[in-house]
């Protein structure tokens, strides 16, 4: 792993530009060696040479190529906040100052900051205070319910934390130069992707990726976007907003799927082919929760019909939980086709006959503008889109 010494990184950047030790130390007003230590250091965590040094100067070598791409998206990210805050910032930040600040501003509280980064809180507390001071401003704040980060404050929390995911990425891709592993990939799965597309796709990435690490994370979409657009998850796998929820994100469409409605094997409505609104608003539903595209499109059903949708309503995207209660009640469910697939096909539950072929929903993939993946994560979501329905 890369140190994460802001300074030195800031120096390979220098000698990467301008290919002399001379001209960096210059232009960051400090001695030569200072700037041919920071060099060696980077060189011996990363496992190589960052450069090929000549009498013409020094030129970066296919691992510093891979060093200073992340290097310059994460400072591409800090500075132009780090220039509204202070110019001075941009030499006198540290790492850790910029782990503190985070925390704080996530935590709301020196002390809880202090426990997540495993410090004492006064150290917390004087590297946040140290970043005030240099900007000659608040950050913080302070009131009786805790410390709120200001809106500057927030937008350098924001820089930070996806300045952080570039050097684990940096990470990632050079410790594939020693022929080892370095980091995770990190998905934010929907209930289609959890029970469809990541089995299949997570299988053939094991065949070839027997030891890499693989984190899911669900949960409400909202909280999921939050969190990809944070870098704390690489990618969502599920049904796609349209149009896109933030200009910040990017959505690749892989397959549309359609709504199923689904009963037990012994519903009344089982074996019915004549199903009418009127029938759907008789019984009791299981259906996703609000603000998602299957409960939408759910209660376009009985709107476009000129009908109030159902009120008795239990609120789970569970299938476990679906299956279940429609085979111990006469409870009707909503769903994805695509997800109650294999229980239809075992008869676990029934499809009911009723059109709904034209309430498509789009699947695909939500990752972060600009985002560049390592080539395990390239490697997982050619996967993803393999195993698509309808994927050639």
């Amino acid at each position: 792993m890369i140190s994460r010494n802001l300074r030195h990184l800031r120096l390979f950047a220098g000698v990467a530009e301008l290919k002399s030790l001379t001209l960096t130390s210059e232009r960051w007003h400090i001695s030569q060696p200072a700037v041919t230590q920071a060099i060696n250091k980077l060189e011996r965590e990363t496992g190589g040479a960052l450069f090929e040094r000549s009498r013409h100067g020094f030129f970066l070598t296919p691992r510093g190529e891979v060093l200073l791409a992340r290097v310059e998206s994460a400072f591409a990210l800090l500075d132009p906040v780090l220039n509204d805050i202070s110019p001075r910032l941009r030499l006198s930040l540290s790492f850790a100052q910029l782990q503190a600040l985070v925390a704080v501003s996530e935590s709301e509280n020196f002390t809880l900051a202090a426990r997540r980064l495993g410090l004492a809180q006064p150290t917390v507390h004087r590297a946040v205070t140290q970043i005030e001071q240099e900007a000659a401003r608040s950050l913080f704040e302070r009131t009786s319910f805790g410390i709120l980060p200001t809106r500057l404050c927030q937008a350098l929390a924001q820089a930070a934390r996806l300045a952080i995911y570039e050097f684990d990425q940096a990470d990632a891709e050079l410790a594939e130069f020693n022929g080892g592993e370095a980091g995770a990939i990190v998905i934010g799965a929907m209930p289609l992707a959890r029970s469809v597309l990541l089995p299949r796709a997570l299988a053939r990435f094991r065949q070839q990726q027997p030891t890499y690490p693989v984190r899911i994370h669900d949960g409400p979409y909202d909280e999921l976007l939050g969190a990809l657009r944070r870098g704390a998850i690489d990618f969502l796998v599920g049904a796609l907003r349209e149009p896109a929820p933030i200009g910040d994100v990017v959505q690749q469409r892989l397959f549309d799927d359609r709504l199923a409605l689904l009963a037990g094997p012994d519903h009344p409505l089982a074996s019915r082919t004549d199903i009418t609104v009127e029938d759907l608003l008789g019984y009791p539903w299981v259906v996703p929760r609000l603000g998602t595209p299957t409960r939408e499109q759910f209660e376009t059903i009985f709107t476009s019909a000129g009908k109030e949708p159902p009120r008795r309503l239990i609120e789970s995207g569970s299938l476990l939980l679906m299956r279940e209660l429609l085979n111990e009640s006469e409870h009707l469910g909503c769903l994805s086709r695509h997800q109650s697939q294999r229980e239809c096909d075992h008869e676990l539950l029934i499809s009911l006959t009723y059109p709904t072929d034209h309430l498509v929903r789009p699947i695909g993939l939500t990752y972060r503008e600009y985002w560049r993946p390592t080539s395990a994560q390239s490697l997982m979501l050619r996967l993803v889109a393999e195993v698509a329905p309808g994927a050639g």
